[in-house]
């Protein structure tokens, strides 16, 4: 098994090739869990996440014919664009298999970084298995995206890094896929300061590793969708469930409404972008899963931010309604001259916004004098749509 000896090892490789990304402190969100909160911002690494690390260090001890005879690799999106851009550096060819679901933006910038993508699977797993049988057909070097030693070594360089930023840090909160991250992590972490606590969190959708440990031995799960694609793994490596068992003190899961709303707090509060997986931490610290954070010095890693920007857009949109600063209006309306401009006069007198409006004759249970208006509103929160519903209820508007 790996040692402190082979971290601190690849952290002499990478050397400056890896952005040593800040431990940020954050006043707002310590007094909102309960913790003395801190995020280590690894979405701010070039490809958006902490991958470059380990493809860097198994990259670089490459031999010249593995080289020669070019990469292969199977990834849900971040493992993908850091070994194409590593390997665009070392000028390696590189095809890259990602399930057909894979965020566009990771597509993209996977291809962008010239390697070969191609689209098969609906699951990481079943891009795996492609990926595998195009490595016997071709020769080509595969480079496993979590159970692989160098790549686990390359991995737990943040480790390092955090000791140093945060001398007496307490909790280590990351997430977990197929346990390469947590996996490097604890191998340094648990030599350097033994008394903190490391806890790993899944999407509660693909909860491979946390049955894995339940039941003492790597368990597949079936695969399910959820907005954590970068961790959605059916079935933790053989390596990585060693590392996890020997030392990650607990494993926690979230659900997919937390995983959003911890996205959208991120974004608002800490301006902070970071996809599903990477929010992960900081859903299970928000609400309250992990009991060893209370009051200590607690790291969450956001292990990336390649969010694709649609699905970000209905985050927002469903976090806003889920906080009543976004709300729908169904009403009844007099079909004549002035009663639309009359209704939107009063909802303007209330200082709500006007987003949408959809004025619909034959589509409602409406008479035949009437039409039904459904208005999409901007408010400042509960207590405002409140309002905005009482005054309009009290002028004769009643909702369908």
């Amino acid at each position: 098994m790996l040692a402190l000896a082979d971290i601190q090892a690849a952290r002499e490789r990478l050397g400056s090739r890896i952005y040593k990304s800040p431990c940020a402190y954050s006043e707002t969100f310590s007094r909102r869990s309960g913790t003395r909160a801190l995020f280590k911002l690894e979405n701010l690494q070039m490809t958006g996440s902490f991958k470059e690390r380990g493809a860097l260090n198994k990259i670089l001890q490459l031999s010249g014919a593995e080289k020669q005879r070019g990469v292969v690799a199977a990834s849900a999106g971040n493992h993908a664009q850091a070994v194409a851009y590593i390997c665009g550096q070392e000028d390696i060819r590189t095809t890259i298999f990602m399930p057909r679901r894979t965020p566009l933006i990771k597509i993209a910038n996977t291809r962008d970084y010239g390697a070969e993508v191609i689209l098969e699977g609906d699951s990481f797993d079943d891009a795996f298995q492609l990926a595998m049988a195009f490595q016997k057909e071709t020769g080509a070097t595969f480079l496993h995206p979590f159970d692989d030693d160098q790549v686990i070594a390359g991995q737990g360089t943040l480790a390092l890094e955090l000791i140093e930023q945060i001398p007496d840090l307490e909790v280590v909160v990351c997430p977990i896929g197929g346990g390469g991250l947590i996996s490097g992590i604890g191998i340094a972490l648990k030599e350097l300061r033994p008394k903190a606590r490391l806890i790993g969190v899944q999407a509660a959708a693909v909860p491979s590793m946390h049955r894995s440990l339940a039941e003492g031995r790597p368990t597949g799960v079936q695969p399910s969708d959820t907005i954590a694609d970068g961790i959605a793994v059916k079935r933790p490596g053989e390596r990585t469930f060693e590392y996890v068992q020997r030392y990650v003190d607990d494993v926690v899961c979230v659900d997919e409404e937390e995983i959003a709303n911890a996205i959208l707090l991120l974004l608002e509060l800490e301006k902070t972008v970071v996809e599903g997986a990477g929010a992960t931490p900081f859903a299970a610290v928000y609400n309250r899963h992990i009991t060893a954070a209370k009051n200590r010095k607690t790291v969450m890693i956001l292990s990336g931010g390649n969010i694709d920007v649609n699905l970000l857009s209905r985050i927002i949109e469903r976090g806003l309604a889920k906080d009543g600063r976004l709300m729908r209006l169904s009403l009844r309306l007099r079909d004549e001259p002035g009663a639309l401009a009359q209704l939107l006069l009063q909802v303007g007198e209330t200082q709500a916004n006007v987003l949408e409006v959809h004025h619909n004759r034959a589509f409602n249970s409406v008479d035949l004098d009437e039409v039904g208006v459904e208005l999409t509103l901007e408010t400042r929160g509960r207590e405002h749509a409140e309002e905005i519903r009482t005054l309009l209820s009290r002028n004769g508007y009643a909702e369908l």
